[in-house]
């Protein structure tokens, strides 16, 4: 065997040791090292050169890029996850003809476009998901991801919420937490708006919270500014503290009589 893949194999395996482990830091020394390491092989993308070893060096690139998308996960960095799906991604869409499918490959994409649903890219999730082929969207990863778009798209927040549960696959509890967040912001900003207050029971219902001490923790640390008193929750203080916007009406009318004399000139 060439003995810069015999060097990466094993260097890949004290990686995967590091990452069993759950040694952050270790795992992150070697998987960049592991990166310079794969630059020396002419096979790899964007080049894909005919080499010797070229089907075990695209598998073996491919297994260390899925395995850098999971340690972003465990590390909760999204701007990694980003760079190293990237890089993975050409060996999904380039390689059809040359490496057999893996196994990773639809939770990887399924667990993309739950990230990109959480960053709220919504034009990127429905490009990615018209680059998959019609088989994908029978896939339990694919299919959760967008049943869950179409729920936040309908505002049926607590089929959001409640799909937690039902994730196909144990790296996607990361970003199900945080679009469960993003979530319960969304009903935050809306009672304040709709609601006076709100009994602890109701609150803690549309919030979807198990227990009266979870819903206290969650506005001890994302809504200080409201009340807990009396069994109630209290939006009133947060409406007094938001400065009220003046309508700047006479410049509108103004501006919207200068549009309507243009267009008379136009015609």
């Amino acid at each position: 065997m060439d003995p810069k893949l015999v060097e990466v194999t094993q260097l890949f395996e004290r990686f995967k040791a590091a990452c069993k482990r759950s040694d952050l830091d270790a795992s992150a020394t070697l998987l960049s090292q592991l990166k310079v390491l794969l630059t020396k092989f002419p096979s790899l993308p964007p080049l894909f050169q005919q080499t010797p070893n070229a089907v075990e060096e695209l598998k073996l690139a491919r297994e260390i890029y899925e395995h850098a998308v999971l340690l972003s996960v465990k590390m909760e960095d999204q701007d990694a996850f980003e760079r190293d799906f990237c890089q993975l991604k050409p060996y999904y869409m380039d390689t059809c003809g040359i490496l057999p499918p893996s196994s990773m490959e639809y939770p990887i994409m399924g667990l993309n476009l739950l990230r990109l649903l959480v960053q709220n890219r919504i034009a990127e999730f429905h490009t990615e998901l018209e680059l998959l082929p019609a088989k994908a969207l029978e896939n339990a990863c694919i299919k959760h991801g967008v049943e869950l778009e179409q729920s936040f798209m309908e505002g049926a927040y607590n089929r959001v919420l409640s799909a937690r549960q039902t994730a196909p696959h144990e790296t996607y509890v990361y970003f199900m937490d945080l679009l469960a967040k993003t979530v319960r912001d969304e009903i935050a900003g809306c009672s304040e708006k709709g609601y006076d207050y709100l009994s602890i029971s109701d609150a803690k219902q549309m919030f979807m919270f198990s227990s009266d001490k979870e819903l206290q923790q969650y506005i001890a640390e994302e809504h200080p500014e409201w009340d807990v008193k009396d069994g109630r929750v209290l939006f009133q203080k947060a409406k007094e503290s938001q400065p009220c916007k003046e309508i700047p009406a006479a410049p509108v009318i103004n501006q919207t009589l200068g549009y309507a004399r243009e267009l008379e000139r136009i015609v």
